[in-house]
């Protein structure tokens, strides 16, 4: 490269927008999006391999789909192609499969295809893209700021892993300030900049989520700070709060009236309302009304609302609602807005009840007794009375006391189903009683022959779910119990980092490797046999895929993960079977578990399960039950010497919000005769010879043979299922403010001083 060559492109990237510049070049300068591009998660370790299939990014504008995209580009060994749908069409298409195809067969590279905005393709330009997706010419990596499941191929869609890229948080883009402020080749690292309190806060609050937003304020507010840009290397740049505030406008509200955010917004707007949340339902309105919806559909589903989710709670709902639509019609915007609000408010306070459903059973009723004829004493009697007796046998409810009596209006075949369920709220409550009544009333009345007519409808692995279906049969029953009873407090995402201590061969790996599909899962082992029998069920599985097993100590695998690597949940059984002897253990978990994490156990309690006297009669009994006392009273046995309120104590000293439940489950156990020598020799035996107590060893074997052997026996285990939960987690306390936070960046970019 010649030195003018080099001077232009210095000059080109320094006219470049700083959103531009900064984008990052490998994963660890890339900020935000842990949940699927964090240490461990499985985009990541697809990256890493060069391992990756298919993909779609969805998600806001400035969220980092383009970027995570150009970072992959950076990351493979294979040729990278770039379109952009708006720009392009089959043309352009046919050409980079062409070149895709071409340097496959000549040189056996593969190429990612990375179509940014995929969702302004239509149907027959995602088709011209599907056959190569599907035979491996491309790997398509797809950006789209809409909803994938709506606007992207059904075929494209089942071929590609989805992945939604959420809006940053606030820590995420002051992180992202602090980059570009450092960086002396790309952002601001040549001049320390100093911020009124308050000013990057602005800055931050105002791009809510979006870092090419931020970026750009950035940007307007350095460069206009001084008398000309760039200054000399070293010039102080101060930004005011003013500064900050001319950098930055209000951003404006992401809505498409075509598009998902329509859906998206309206669905928040009825979901508040039916959820009786007058200041969401208000949130969600103003947002409509300030985007520019259309009044009339916002109505049109309050309408709807009305009955649906109101109902006969209250009847007056759907006057008031039309009264206001009809008002809106008159007077129009901008007043019209009183009328919109106070149809939303009155919808949000009023009792509900969707007993209108009903409608939908009575419906499914319909189809499934579509030749059931109407009763002839309801049929039309004008006719043919005289013929077939049509009519002959109505009673007249204005006739009766009460303009009511009880005879039968349902086909027989229905007769006593019940459709309709009148609330406890508001007016239904008052109804309810009479209609249980009448009900009750009409069943009583109703006789089979009582009235007789004259006759002259993000891609399923299967490979997967049979992998983990077959693994789910091999339990036994107990243990399916502890798992399915320690799972009902784990709340898993799909991202999820998960380690499974103590693994086994699966039960509690499997369940979490299910609802984890984006994440990541790392199993703890005690031997090689339980690792090889879980990798041979994973060796379906792709090596991105499969859970990583590792057969060593606890403690050991701990300190030879990666450097980083925390987990959302960790699980686990029988670990702390020496509660007293385990704050070690627990304190090295804890160093590997994220900020909210928590921590899940199963723990056997053997002080409170069952043991050999529970079985036993006569001298003998006795004799064990002594032994037993010494066993488990011990205060020098650590396996027996703890119960519940020891592990209570073991988490709270952490810091740990701990919820315990006991837990008894059975089984029939088949005590053989190996089984109770093994227990007298290496427990009762020495317990006795400690105690004192002299006891003829052959005549206790064969008594205990003899009342044991080879019958079942009804064994309790008293299990503690432990749910622990850091405190912050738990009160969602947060203990940073936006000031500290910038504090932070500062003595990150310009050290403490």
């Amino acid at each position: 490269m010649s030195l003018f060559a080099a001077t232009n492109e210095a000059e080109e990237r320094k006219n470049q927008p700083l959103a531009y510049r900064m984008r990052p070049r490998n994963l660890d300068e890339y900020i935000g999006q842990d949940a699927i591009i964090g240490k461990g998660r499985l985009l990541r370790r697809a990256i890493q391999a060069d391992q990756l299939s298919s993909v779609i990014f969805y998600g806001p504008p400035g969220t980092g789909k383009t970027t995570l995209a150009r970072v992959i580009a950076n990351t493979t060994k294979r040729h990278f192609s770039t379109l952009n749908a708006v720009l392009s069409g089959v043309k352009e298409l046919r050409y980079e499969i062409e070149q895709a195809r071409q340097r496959l067969e000549l040189y056996s590279q593969g190429t990612i295809l990375f179509v940014d905005e995929v969702h302004r393709w239509n149907k027959s330009q995602q088709d011209a893209l599907l056959p190569w997706v599907e035979n491996g010419t491309v790997i398509l990596i797809g950006a789209t700021t809409e909803n994938p499941y709506f606007e992207v191929n059904a075929a494209l869609v089942s071929r590609s892993r989805i992945f939604q890229l959420k809006s940053l948080t606030s820590e995420d883009l002051f992180a992202i300030a602090a980059q570009a402020l450092g960086d002396k080749e790309r952002g601001y690292g040549e001049y320390p900049v100093q911020f009124e309190e308050g000013a990057l806060e602005h800055l931050v609050e105002i791009a809510n989520g979006d870092a090419r937003s931020l970026l750009n304020a950035l940007q307007l507010a350095v460069e206009t700070s001084t008398d000309r840009f760039p200054p000399p290397p070293g010039t102080e740049i101060y930004i005011s709060k003013d500064s900050a505030e001319q950098s930055i406008q209000k951003k404006a509200v992401l809505y498409d009236k075509e598009g998902d955010y329509h859906f998206d917004v309206i669905s928040a707007f009825i979901k508040s309302i039916r959820g009786s949340d007058p200041d969401a339902t208000l949130y969600w309105l103003a947002r409509m009304v300030s985007a520019g919806e259309d009044p009339k559909f916002i109505f049109r589903r309050m309408l709807i609302s009305a009955c649906e989710d109101v109902g006969l709670a209250d009847p007056s709902a759907i006057v008031v609602v039309q009264a206001d639509a009809q008002a809106f019609e008159r007077i129009g915007l901008p007043e019209g807005r009183f009328h919109l609000t106070h149809a939303a408010l009155y919808l949000a306070t009023a009792e509900k009840s969707n007993s209108t459903l009903a409608f939908f059973d009575a419906l499914k009723g319909v189809e499934q007794q579509a030749q059931d004829e109407v009763p002839n004493h309801l049929r039309d009697g004008n006719r043919d009375a005289n013929g077939f007796g049509h009519g002959e046998g109505y009673l007249y409810p204005h006739a009766y006391q009460d303009h009511w009596v009880a005879q039968q209006y349902l086909p027989s075949s229905l007769q006593g189903k019940v459709y309709y369920e009148p609330s406890d709220q508001g007016y239904e409550k008052s109804i309810k009683e009479k209609v249980q009544r009448h009900r009750e009333e009409q069943l009583e009345s109703a006789q089979s022959d009582a009235f007789v007519e004259n006759l002259s409808y993000s891609p399923g692995d299967k490979s997967r779910q049979r992998w983990v279906n077959r693994t789910i049969s091999e339990r036994g029953t107990l243990l399916k119990e502890i798992r399915e009873r320690l799972f009902r407090g784990v709340q898993l995402r799909r991202s999820d980092r998960v380690l499974v201590c103590n693994a086994g061969h699966g039960m509690l790996l499997w369940e979490a490797y299910r609802s984890t599909p984006e994440g990541l899962v790392v199993a703890q082992v005690r031997n090689k046999d339980q690792a090889e029998h879980i990798n041979h069920y994973a060796g379906s599985l792709s090596s991105v895929e499969r859970p990583h097993v590792y057969a060593e100590p606890l403690e050991t695998l701990l300190s030879h993960l990666e450097h980083g690597l925390q987990f959302e949940v960790i699980l686990g059984r029988n670990l702390l079977s020496r509660a007293k002897l385990s704050e070690p253990l627990l304190g090295s978990l804890v160093s590997r578990l994220a900020e909210n994490g928590s921590l899940h156990f199963a723990e056997s309690v053997p002080v409170s399960g069952s043991r050999l006297s529970h079985f036993i009669k006569g001298d003998e009994r006795l004799l064990l039950e002594k032994a037993e006392t010494h066993l488990y009273g011990d205060p020098e046995n650590p396996l027996t010497n703890w119960d519940e309120r020891d592990l209570e104590k073991l988490f709270s000293e952490r810091g740990f919000v701990v919820d315990i439940h006991s837990l008894n489950l059975f089984e029939h156990r088949m005590m053989e005769q190996q089984d109770i020598e093994r227990y007298l020799a290496s427990s009762y035996l020495p317990a006795w010879k400690t105690m004192g107590i002299k006891v003829d060893e052959e005549t206790m074997k064969a008594a205990l043979i003899g009342q044991l052997a080879n019958r079942p026996l009804e064994w309790k285990h008293h299990l503690a299922i432990i749910h622990a939960y850091r405190e912050g987690a738990i009160t969602n306390e947060s203990h940073s403010s936006n000031a500290k936070q910038w504090r932070d960046v500062h003595e990150k970019v310009h050290g403490s001083n």
